[in-house]
């Protein structure tokens, strides 16, 4: 059994500290990043959504391209999910800062879907603001091109975690590959990319074999990047987060906790629970005594005096989040009945396991 959650490194070896680095490094380059990214002419960095650190290494048989870059482990954020991750990657700021606290939120009262951006099943662009919601700079405010899916350029979440940006879409991954190498070629210092494949294939089909032949994939991607770049640029490669096998593990909180519980938000591994008013001390007492064998039950005060979302948590942030959070321990997923999508969820992640919580930071150079 898992004693402790993963804390993320977020004054060191974190997602939130490597566009920061790469940018604008200090005059002591961090240990925990290769050197090889230290004098790079340019820098091109892939976020594969969904890489764990503990998949890569059970399976570096199959990504030798991958398993030749320098590199090792680092932390996410809290929760270990994309909506909350990929604004701290793109931002430099840990979650409690930018406010982008999880996939489901309560914003107003109004819970948001993140990625969607979508609340009460409708598009909430217009009533909740994205930029509004995050209002920090991508890339602290350099506008770099970012080459991501052509579906995602409008989206209400893309505009929260990378307005003003230089976009380019790619349909293909014969496109995300070709519109690097324009990019590089046209002297771009910085160029960053999002492939989101693994993920989804996680989610859909677990960590099996339709898991390991992405990752295959996944590596000739890696390795067409790599002949694409001119001499003198580096490929960096990080995630958002890892993966646990779930399956039909399913759990559907205790009627003696939802008696307490006037809403919920977060996701299946990371599940916050809103109190009925003046109910959030029995919330508490109900929910530890019923899922403390398969999650970590805490209180808000708890993840917010042990840094789960930073060493700042805005007033802003702080009014997202629920009152009491059950945190997968095991391999196990929350239900919410207003949390659900086209098919049922299979790998998935939100906790802050091993698993999750340890992303890759790779670097290769042309």
């Amino acid at each position: 059994m898992l004693e402790r959650p993963v804390i993320p490194a977020y004054e060191g070896p974190c997602v939130c500290n490597v566009v920061p680095n790469l940018l604008e490094p200090g005059s002591e380059w961090p240990t925990w990043f290769p050197e090889v990214a230290a004098d790079a002419e340019q820098v091109v960095l892939l976020v594969l959504d969904g890489l764990g650190w503990e998949q890569f290494e059970d399976r570096r048989r199959l990504v030798p391209t991958l398993s030749s870059l320098e590199g090792g482990a680092i932390t996410t954020v809290a929760p270990s999910t994309t909506a909350t991750a990929l604004t701290s990657i793109t931002t430099g700021l840990p979650p409690g800062r930018h406010g982008v606290v999880g996939y489901r939120m309560d914003v107003d009262g109004d819970v948001l879907n993140v990625l969607r951006w979508q609340a009460n099943g409708r598009d909430a662009r217009a009533s909740i603001p994205p930029e509004k919601v995050q209002s920090h700079e991508a890339f602290g405010g350099q506008r770099p091109p970012v080459v991501t899916r052509a579906e995602f350029k409008s989206t209400g979440f893309t505009t929260a975690h990378l307005d003003r940006t230089r976009m380019t879409g790619w349909r293909m991954t014969s496109t995300l590959i070709t519109e690097v190498a324009r990019l590089t070629r046209a002297n771009e210092p910085f160029v960053y990319a999002y492939y989101e494949g693994i993920d989804k294939v996680s989610h859909e089909y677990g960590l099996a074999d339709h898991y390991d032949h992405e990752l295959v994939a996944v590596d000739r991607l890696v390795g067409d990047l790599l002949d694409e770049l001119p001499p003198g640029a580096v490929l960096v490669v990080t995630s958002d987060h890892g993966q646990v096998d779930v399956g039909d593990n399913l759990i559907v909180p205790a009627p003696e906790v939802m008696a307490h519980v006037k809403g919920q938000s977060g996701e299946g591994r990371f599940r916050w629970l809103h109190a009925r008013p003046g109910q959030a001390r029995a919330l508490l007492e109900a929910a530890q005594a019923h899922h403390s064998d398969t999650a970590w039950v805490v209180d808000v005060e708890t993840t917010i005096t042990e840094g789960w979302f930073g060493p700042t948590v805005t007033e802003a942030a702080r009014g997202r989040l629920g009152d009491v959070a059950l945190v997968a321990r095991e391999p196990v997923s929350f239900v919410d009945p207003d949390d659900s999508g086209p098919f049922e969820l299979v790998g998935r992640h939100g906790s802050l396991t091993p698993a999750e919580m340890y992303v890759p930071l790779l670097v290769g150079r042309a």
